[in-house]
């Protein structure tokens, strides 16, 4: 890990919502709206994307926990914006605080939390787990 990772960095990220990000994807008697699911992937996203630069040698990232709210609703094809702030490194855990808007509302928040791995370490593990 590098020594560059510090409290009070930030990072944004914006993506258009499509079709594929949809509450309908998952249930068919919901909503046709931009998903908790596809939020929640965002927030990961705009945190892991925050890291990757200041990762070492073989270093991967993974959440490891997340306090989330879905505060409004979102049309599919409107944009949405992420806004990730690291307030915490203890060492290889980090945590971040998020929030979420489309164009006209603030429409979640989290506080989300990520660990540092060894990939190859991490892999072995799952594979070995998985039986392979």
């Amino acid at each position: 890990m590098s020594e560059e990772l510090k409290v009070g960095m930030t990072h944004q990220i914006e993506r258009e919502t499509t079709e594929e990000m949809s509450a309908q994807k998952v249930y068919p008697h919901v909503p046709d709206v931009y998903a908790t699911r596809a939020m929640v992937g965002h927030i990961e996203e705009v945190c892991a994307d925050m890291v990757l630069p200041h990762l070492g040698e073989g270093e991967q990232t993974v959440g490891i926990g997340m306090n989330f709210k879905h505060m409004a609703a979102t049309p599919l094809g409107m944009k949405v914006r992420f806004n990730a702030s690291l307030t915490e490194v203890d060492g290889a855990k980090l945590t971040f605080e998020v929030e979420g808007f489309d164009e006209k509302d603030k429409i979640g928040e989290a506080t989300h939390q990520r660990f540092i791995i060894n990939a190859e370490k991490f892999n072995s593990r799952v594979a070995k787990k998985a039986g392979t």
